[in-house]
């Protein structure tokens, strides 16, 4: 059984990968199962790559063309920061590899630098890492190549995003924003909303700049409210672990209160064994009276 129907029934709030910094590279062609390994960039380039992205807490990223595509020699490199607010994205190209080693990953953590062009339209990352995980290949390159047919230049296939058990899996730059099991129909609905400053709740797994009670909390309260991408904040909730404090541009506040449960064992990967899961889920919503 593919893993993404055994994850048929599980939630998807609260599931994102964790990620505030990404360097997603072009790189065509096939890529191996790690993102980051010595025949894809090249055994002098992937050690020193992968400890510089490690000790900034940036997510190396592979990126590729949806169809096939010739390389030319240049590659884009994306870099983006997606933090709670002033999340940005940047773009430029490179000739060789080399070049990434000249990038200070430590930016990343402040407001963008200028390094390249600044992105203006939401940019989508769709999981395509095949020897990652079957799923990503059989549901997110068709869903890739639906999109980049409507929004030329925005959307990449990308390596592993993390929860391929969701796929089709696909994360909006700048804001992080994280999807799963979206068909054309939606993820077009997602790319719209988000071209307006909004965000579709259709297959929201949460915003990556959050820990998984945090993501949970932000979808929870925009299932009730109307507030743009940038509207809502979230923090923990210092009186309690199972709690998370939401907070809107305009002043409103809520208190999210939320239980783990648990799920009979299932593959949580195409081919592997079958193990226990749990999921997060909302005991209540409560907005706060100052």
């Amino acid at each position: 059984m593919l893993c993404s129907a055994a994850a048929t029934g599980t939630p998807l709030p609260g599931t994102a990968t964790q990620v505030t910094g990404w360097l997603c590279v072009e790189q065509p062609g096939a890529w191996g199962r790690d993102v980051i390994g010595d025949e894809v960039l090249g055994p002098e380039l992937t050690p020193e790559l992968a400890a510089r992205t490690a000790a900034a807490h940036v997510r190396p990223t592979l990126i590729r063309r949806p169809g096939r595509n010739e390389f030319t020699g240049t590659r884009t490199v994306l870099l983006a920061s997606s933090r709670p607010e002033g999340s940005w994205c940047e773009r430029f190209e490179i000739t060789d590899l080399k070049q990434l080693l000249d990038i200070d990953l430590h930016l990343l953590t402040g407001p963008a630098p200028g390094i390249g062009v600044p992105v203006c339209d939401p940019l989508v990352l769709v999981c395509a890492h095949g020897k990652r995980d079957q799923c990503c290949a059989l549901l997110g390159r068709p869903i890739a190549a639906e999109l980049a047919t409507k929004y030329p230049g925005q959307v990449w296939e990308c390596s592993h995003t993390g929860g391929h058990r969701f796929a089709p899996a696909l994360v909006l730059l700048p804001s992080g924003l994280t999807y799963g099991r979206l068909d054309a129909a939606s993820a077009e609905e997602m790319v719209e909303a988000a071209r307006r400053g909004q965000v579709s709740l259709t297959g929201l797994r949460g915003r990556s700049c959050y820990p998984p009670l945090e993501q949970l909390a932000e979808v929870a309260v925009r299932e009730q409210v109307s507030a743009t991408t940038s509207d809502l904040t979230v923090a923990p909730d210092p009186a309690s672990a199972d709690a998370a404090l939401v907070t809107h541009r305009d002043g409103r506040r809520w208190r999210v209160t939320a239980r783990t449960i648990g799920f009979p064992p299932r593959q949580a990967s195409c081919n592997a064994a079958a193990k226990p899961v749990t999921g997060l889920a909302v005991d209540a919503v409560q907005q706060l009276v100052d």
